[in-house]
């Protein structure tokens, strides 16, 4: 099985939702890229849970899920989908590991260029690093501090392929949406609720 294949747009959605899920204390003043990304370094993990709505051409209606999203610097990622199938993505360092239906499968990033280029700008952005994810993307940043919405656009072509833009939005320092529109015109929503920690 290819990892394209298996890295489906909505796990690459959840993915770059814990790209910006984390900055719960974003400066009150100068809102931009750098303050955004300022307040991103100063967090080191966390946990939220995600509701997700998926439109695609091939279906006559939307697939809703949900489940957790999980993060620890520098480089754990983790998506786990409880409903409707459960389903773990988790990535540690290079190692990408899925585990679905019982079975377990492990992929190196370093073997696919394409996707390792979306992870090396999640996990840029999740440790604040914006010259990194200005390599890997082209962004923008729109609105105010109150209703603010980000749009990464992936710089690299073979990326352009699955995913056409990634747009976040949030008030403040916390992110409350992340839409990704793929490049054949399928569609996916996250809901994302921060999880206080016990």
């Amino acid at each position: 099985m290819k990892l394209a294949s298996v890295l489906n747009p909505a796990l690459r959605a959840g993915l770059a939702g814990l790209a910006l899920l984390w900055s719960a204390c974003a400066p009150a003043a100068g809102w931009n890229l750098q303050t955004l990304t300022q307040a991103l370094a100063q967090y080191r993990g966390g946990r939220a849970d995600f509701t997700e709505t998926k439109t695609l051409a091939m279906l006559d209606k939307p697939i809703e899920s949900s489940g957790e999203l999980r993060f620890a610097a520098p480089d754990f990622l983790q998506m786990r989908t409880l409903k409707p199938k459960p389903q773990t993505l988790t990535l540690m360092g290079n190692q990408v590991t899925l585990e679905m239906g019982g079975r377990s499968q492990q992929f190196d990033l370093r073997d696919h260029p394409d996707i390792a280029t979306l992870i090396d700008g999640i996990r840029a952005t999740l440790n604040g690093d914006l010259s990194t994810l200005q390599k890997h993307y082209t962004l923008t940043l729109e609105g105010t501090q109150a209703q603010w919405t980000l749009t990464l656009v992936p710089r690299d072509d073979k990326t352009r392929e699955h995913v056409r833009d990634i747009r976040i939005g949030g008030r403040a320092g916390m992110v409350r949406t992340v839409t990704v529109e793929q490049s054949d015109g399928d569609r996916s929503v996250m809901h994302i609720t921060p999880v206080a920690s016990p």
